[in-house]
């Protein structure tokens, strides 16, 4: 099932022709430059070129196969390397120090700076008010969304590493089964997937994206809006995101919305389950 899906994001960009396919993976030879490292090196942050017809250019951390042919590496080093996408994960190898002059890299843009969502939200704090698009037209408010518990995430549809977006809805996927046949507050929650990519994710692209994951409109609904409007957004949710002239890079939170607006839960990243949001819905009745 998750290989059919991460076969749907792929054929929303088509297939690249830098790619080498066999039937476990695809691989891709890609230029960089090494922005940073996680405190214990298990990941290398990247600001790669643009992947033909396969993904924008972007920074974003990776996973090496091998530790070693990272551990020499510092920020700033231009890199050219392997990466390989599975229906499940993703990582690099045959990393290999090049001269700069070979990466070639979109200007930056910077992103407009926030005004009304101000401060980073914590569990406990209200939910900002904004004004969305549904993917069927409709205006979507904070407001709108009283009266059921929220769960609330960010992706674009263009994203096409299976540990990001994908492995996100497909998490809510998962969800909207358990909501539908749950009962109290499981039963009235409802999932939003706020894109990060106004720009191209317009109502139209995120209809169908979400037709393409089995969204039922009903319990799952996905909104786009002005950049501005996004960027407020993503920043009170402490989601990184930069638009570099094609570039999106990007971090992960979900959160859970109390029936009157409140944030009960914020998880940072992709390592939290399905099992643990429900535990969360259930707390809300308490």
């Amino acid at each position: 099932m998750r290989y059919l899906l991460l076969l749907v994001v792929l054929m929303l960009v088509g297939c690249g022709r830098a790619r080498h396919e066999s039937a476990a993976a695809q691989h891709y030879d890609v230029r960089g430059i090494v922005r940073g490292f996680a405190p214990d090196r298990s990941t290398i942050d990247i600001e790669h070129e643009t992947i033909p017809d396969f993904m924008p250019s972007m920074t974003m951390p990776f996973t090496a196969r091998d530790a070693k042919e990272i551990a020499g590496l510092r920020p700033g080093d231009a890199i050219v390397f392997r990466l390989e996408v599975t229906a499940k994960d993703f990582s690099i190898s045959s990393v290999k120090k090049i001269d700069p002059g070979q990466v070639q890299l979109p200007k930056l843009i910077e992103s407009p700076p926030a005004t009304s969502a101000s401060g980073r939200l914590k569990e406990g704090d209200m939910l900002p008010q904004f004004s969305l698009t549904r993917e069927a037209g409709e205006q979507l408010t904070a407001d709108t969304l009283r009266g059921h518990p929220t769960l609330i995430t960010f992706i674009f549809t263009r994203c096409p590493m299976p540990n990001f977006c994908p492995r996100m809805s497909h998490t809510f996927a998962e969800l909207q089964n358990a909501i539908r046949s749950g009962s109290g507050a499981l039963a009235h929650t409802r999932l939003l997937s706020i894109t990060i990519d106004p720009e191209f994710d317009t109502p139209t692209i995120l209809k169908q994206y979400a037709q393409q994951e089995g969204a039922d409109p009903k319990v799952w609904s996905f909104a786009t809006g002005n950049p501005t409007e996004i960027d407020e957004l993503t920043k009170a949710f402490a989601v990184y995101r930069q638009t570099e002239g094609g570039t999106i890079s990007h971090g992960l939170t979900t959160g859970l919305i109390t029936p009157d607006g409140k944030i009960a839960k914020l998880w940072r990243g992709n390592g939290w389950i399905p099992q643990e949001v429900l535990a969360a819905i259930a707390a809300t009745e308490d």
